[in-house]
């Protein structure tokens, strides 16, 4: 087993933007470990088609996040399967607790932990989760071949999902509590050209009902009228976006106020040697190939701080 007791760069997090850290770290001869309590890959691991990432026509996002952590792998990235806990800013190094008594030092940190699907926190949506609410199409939409569902949400997730699920059910209602998408053109158009879409405007959902264990229908409410009614359906699908992973960032780091963690042009946070990337950082577009840039960008910074901090101590 490796010393484990100081690191160059230590990366919290092995979606897109964590494993182009380490790519980039490890290319600039840092010492790192990247530590990620489940399987690499992140959310992306969920998507079933990816279009819009350079150099891949269609891929799904499984087969994208092996090569990912392949590529990270060729370099030798050494990964801890492990949760970190906690993490201690210091003047000189920085520490990571993790799930056990073991702790990493290092110079540089990088935040790379992403985000959990947002909850409409309504009646039925714990309930029922598992027994017809899902915030994944792909992971449970054949369990509802040729049923109705119904898909909440305006943005991309929520368009991407409406049109994976077409596929498979019999039909599929987006529900949005707005008259207009913020979903990109090219995913409106393909959804409004699905005969078996329904858009159900200015309308959010009330309550989620089941029957014998299983959702049954749904509780509609018009955002303009008031007017309730009761809509059958099998399957819950909600796709409103995401709350930021936002637990280890260290206490006097400046965030906005959804919780993302704000940076400069370089990732780094206000406490020096600290970086936040992917989901987890407050920017435009939350899309596969910004998390991958904002992990080369972090590395690269990352690495010039370690090479300073290197100087200054050998004065």
């Amino acid at each position: 087993m490796a010393n484990r007791e100081f690191y160059d760069v230590i990366i919290i997090g092995g979606g897109p933007a964590g494993l182009s850290a380490g790519i980039y770290a490890l290319r600039a001869s840092m010492r790192t470990v990247l530590i990620e309590k489940a399987s690499p890959g992140g959310q992306v691991t969920l998507s079933d088609e990816i279009e819009n990432y350079p150099g891949f026509q269609n891929i799904n996002g499984y087969d994208l996040s092996q090569k990912f952590l392949e590529h990270a792998q060729s370099y030798h990235l050494e990964v801890l399967s492990q949760e970190a806990t906690s993490l201690e800013p210091g003047l000189e190094r920085h520490t990571v607790q993790l799930n056990g008594a073991e702790q990493l030092k290092s110079h540089a940190v990088i935040l790379a932990s992403g985000g959990l699907p947002r909850k409409l926190n309504i009646p039925g949506e714990d309930e029922f989760y598992g027994k017809g609410v899902s915030y994944c199409a792909v992971c449970d939409g054949f369990f509802f071949r040729n049923k109705t569902v119904v898909v909440v949400g305006g943005g991309d997730t929520a368009v991407e999902e409406a049109l994976y699920l077409s596929k498979l059910a019999h039909k599929v209602y987006l529900v949005h509590r707005r008259d207009a998408l913020r979903a990109s053109m090219i995913l409106q158009q393909r959804l409004k050209a699905d005969k078996k879409i329904e858009i159900l405007w200015d309308t959010i959902l009330a309550a989620i009902k089941a029957g014998e264990g299983q959702v049954s229908a749904v509780d509609l409410q018009n955002t303009q009228t008031g007017e309730t009614r009761e809509l059958a359906a099998e399957g819950v699908f909600i796709g409103i976006g995401f709350n930021p992973n936002n637990q280890l960032v260290p206490a006097g780091t400046k965030v906005n106020a959804d919780g993302y963690v704000c940076t400069d042009e370089k990732c780094e946070t206000n406490l020096s040697g600290i970086f936040a990337i992917g989901d987890l950082r407050e920017k435009y577009g939350r899309q596969i190939v910004l998390s991958a840039a904002d992990g080369c960008t972090a590395a690269l910074a990352a690495a010039y701080y370690v090479e300073v901090k290197r100087a200054a101590e050998n004065l």
